[in-house]
């Protein structure tokens, strides 16, 4: 994603990104460039040029696209170079100083709330968009069951749309924030067990397209702190596929539809070559062994960070919990 610093909104950034993971010979990186210049929702950056760069889509990951005329515009452009416009959505001006959901949970702590109407309102709103401009669509981190409902409609009516959701708003609800957990703030934040069967009907019966981890590293002094002041976000790529074991476990999904949602079909949306094992096409493969059990700590993960509420806990595949 391009909220990097510098924010990857020009050709010299996006060539610099891959040619360095080209040296480094690891993991292919499919970068996404912003949809405006700075992520300030203002002027569009060039998509023609950061598509030729290699971008294969656009988003100003984190910021939400505030002005319609800015998104409707990015739709237009970005369907002419058949980029995927994705979205944080989130009305900025109904969750200024928010903490976490707005709920009883947020009124017990004294936490100020992130209402679910402010996700609706633009997903709402750039589905007309798409209506009218018949562009790529995506909604990154899904996470409030009507913003589901609207994607499914659109859906049905065959526009270019589709969604992600995150393991944790399909493991965690905004109950882990009781004790001012702030391992458990995130945006959009985590929402109550309702919006969370939601959820996870949804990705099983494919109104959700795929899931996408929302890695987001901070130090330790950027979460051990007062939880107003606390940096939103989780990691997420180490613990994705052992702690959604726990929808296997309790029948919500199928094994091969969980899969597929982590490897086909993020890889179909965005169109890059991967995801199958199919003659003559590159295959990424992951050997899993399911009956393997491991406990996230600082030693054992490879990430320098370690801000997540997996940790210290052991992952057994048959077990109650989602850990």
């Amino acid at each position: 994603m391009p909220n990097t610093t510098p924010v990857n909104d020009t050709r010299a950034i996006t060539e610099t990104m891959l040619a360095r993971a080209t040296s480094l010979a690891g993991a292919r990186l499919f970068p996404f460039a912003a949809i405006t210049k700075g992520l300030e929702g203002k002027i569009l950056s060039e998509m023609g040029d950061l598509r030729e760069a290699g971008a294969i889509g656009v988003s100003d990951d984190g910021k939400c696209v505030m002005n319609s005329e800015v998104m409707r515009k990015a739709l237009e452009y970005a369907k002419d170079f058949d980029l995927l416009v994705s979205q944080h959505a989130e009305d900025h001006n109904l969750t200024a100083g928010a903490d976490m959901h707005e709920g009883p949970i947020s009124t017990r702590l004294g936490l100020r709330g992130w209402p679910r109407v402010a996700e609706d309102i633009i997903v709402a709103r750039d589905l007309l968009l798409v209506d009218y401009c018949k562009a790529r669509y995506h909604v990154a981190h899904i996470s409030s069951a009507a913003a589901v409902a609207m994607i499914r409609e659109a859906k049905s009516r065959g526009l270019p749309v589709s969604a992600e959701v995150t393991p944790h708003h399909l493991l965690f609800t905004d109950s882990d924030v009781l004790g001012y957990r702030t391992e458990c703030k995130v945006n959009p934040p985590l929402r109550p067990r309702e919006d969370q069967d939601i959820l996870r009907e949804a990705l099983a019966d494919g109104t959700i397209d795929c899931i996408a981890t929302d890695h987001a590293p901070h130090s330790s002094i950027e979460k051990e702190c007062e939880f107003s002041a606390a940096a939103p976000g989780m990691i997420g790529l180490e613990t994705a596929l052992s702690g959604l074991f726990a929808l296997l476990r309790e029948d919500k999904i199928s094994a091969m539809r969980l899969i597929e949602c982590l490897s086909s079909a993020p890889a179909k949306l965005a169109r890059v070559d991967g995801g199958t094992l199919k003659v003559e096409q590159r295959a990424d493969i992951a050997i899993i062994d399911p009956e393997y059990t491991w406990e996230p700590s600082a030693q054992t993960l490879a990430s320098k960070s370690c801000n997540t509420p997996f940790l210290g806990k052991s992952s057994p595949v048959r077990s109650s919990q989602p850990w």
